[in-house]
């Protein structure tokens, strides 16, 4: 597995839109920006990343800026600018060897796994599962993105399961308030396991299954020794397409050799026939420990996540833990 450079004090965070344009909403932008710049790093974006677009602009051009960013040796980290829905159409036009041939950490939440997944999977490049360059206005600045910061600086830290988290949805409230219980549930009690960490946002992932986008199984199969543990982050899938998207990947070889499964509280929950999402889990993935409503994904607060690393998670008396290993 690669591990490009973190940042240092003075290094440059490109930013680029393959999803949405952040042209919607330019003031929390740049106050988020305002956050990553206090601490020390420049900041270089792409031309379409201040578009009013919910597609950041065309296909190619997206693609084009993307490559742009890894082929440039002034820029150390490349940032997605926001999420959205379109970024699949421009996974075509990246320049994948070119990312290859400078490896750079890769950073985004929610649409952009379309971008980490192959990258990590296909390439062998470890990427980053936890915030968009656009997610940093948040005043004063809450524990987990102080943990994301400090990781994409290079530290080791151990992430803990939260207390509280917001019930509504973040990007829609007026005030952000950690107003509902964390409560960790498990199908398997108590457990601590080590495995190579893969996932991302499910609505994304399953556009990808048996594309060429798709190296779950190569994956699988070169950390078959190590083990597997796979993260999903729910945005708005109901119980019955969740249920029927794990049991697709199953049915994909996804799960092959996985020691634990970790599935994100549901932002959007949804069912047209009745069944819960603990149905969905317990079916499709028996035998196999999963942590649910975990601290994961669109919800927040939220645990940043390492593809492509070894992750040791703990869960002991409802309390989680998390440790990744860069080896």
């Amino acid at each position: 597995m690669i591990y490009p450079e973190f940042l240092k004090k003075g290094d440059t965070i490109g930013i680029c839109a393959p999803s949405a344009g952040v042209g919607r909403k330019l003031e929390d932008f740049d106050r988020s920006l305002a956050v990553l710049k206090k601490k020390g790093w420049q900041i270089k974006e792409t031309a379409s990343v201040r578009l009013n677009d919910q597609r950041g602009g065309d296909a190619q051009t997206r693609g084009k800026e993307l490559t742009q960013l890894f082929e440039d040796e002034s820029v150390t980290m490349v940032m997605a600018a926001a999420g959205g829905d379109f970024l699949n159409e421009m996974l075509e036009y990246a320049g994948w060897n070119a990312m290859k041939k400078h490896p750079k950490w890769l950073m985004g939440a929610s649409d952009p796994t379309g971008l980490l997944f192959p990258y990590t999977t296909l390439y062998d490049v470890a990427t980053i599962y936890g915030a968009n360059a656009g997610s940093y206005d948040i005043e004063p600045l809450p524990k987990y993105l102080k943990n994301n910061m400090d990781i994409i600086s290079g530290k080791e830290i151990v992430q803990t399961s939260f207390s509280r988290y917001m019930k509504a949805p973040g990007f829609l409230a007026e005030k952000i308030e950690f107003d509902t219980p964390v409560r960790w549930k498990s199908t398997a009690g108590d457990i601590h396991v080590q495995g190579r960490c893969i996932g991302g946002c499910i609505d994304v992932l399953k556009d990808l299954i048996g594309t060429k986008f798709d190296g779950a199984k190569k994956f699988v199969k070169k950390y078959q020794d190590d083990g597997i543990i796979w993260y999903f982050d729910n945005f708005s899938q109901s119980a019955e397409v969740f249920y029927r998207t794990l049991v697709q990947m199953k049915y994909a070889g996804w799960f092959e050799h996985t020691k634990a499964v970790i599935v994100g509280r549901v932002l959007f929950e949804s069912s047209e026939t009745g069944m819960s999402y603990e149905d969905g889990i317990r079916m499709a993935l028996e035998g196999i420990p999963v942590l649910y409503q975990a601290d994961v994904g669109h919800t927040i607060p939220s645990m940043t996540m390492i593809n492509g690393a070894l992750l040791d998670l703990e869960f002991r008396g409802r309390k989680a833990a998390r440790k990744f290993i860069l080896k």
